[in-house]
């Protein structure tokens, strides 16, 4: 199983950003990932210095989201969708985005779900429970 470190995911999307820019060619997660940082305008002038970007591991910075986490997690949500793992989660996300009329703002909803699910992973010290995770989606895609 592939476990890049915070570096490796700084340098990954840093990297398909200046793809995008320079309209080079992509495999495919970096296609998604892609899509994904188009999304994200506010993110892109931080995408654009990996060395400024490296140079930040490990400082907080409570006034701002982390560019890499929030892309990883659109990333880690999509890849879930696509392979419905854990099952269940993609009819859970479609479902959210059809509710909300739109697949981004679908994405940030199941973020909060799958942070939640992490948390009371961690602090519970059991493994994370999948199901909780697609109630939780469904639930927000079932009311207002």
């Amino acid at each position: 199983m592939f476990s890049p470190s915070q570096a490796d995911v700084r340098r990954f999307f840093c990297a398909v950003h200046q793809k995008q820019l320079q309209q080079q060619p992509m495999e495919a997660i970096e296609t998604l990932a892609g899509q994904w940082i188009a999304e994200h305008h506010e993110y892109h002038a931080e995408l654009s210095d990996v060395d400024a970007a490296l140079a930040r591991l490990g400082e907080p910075d409570s006034d701002r989201d982390n560019p890499f986490l929030h892309l990883s997690m659109h990333l880690s949500i999509s890849e879930q969708c696509s392979i419905d793992q854990p099952p269940g989660i993609r009819q859970a996300v479609e479902l959210l985005a059809a509710r909300r009329g739109d697949l981004h703002v679908a994405h940030h909803e199941v973020m909060e779900c799958l942070g939640t699910m992490l948390w009371e992973s961690q602090r519970a010290g059991r493994p994370p429970d999948g199901q909780a995770y697609i109630d939780a989606v469904r639930r927000r895609a079932t009311r207002d």
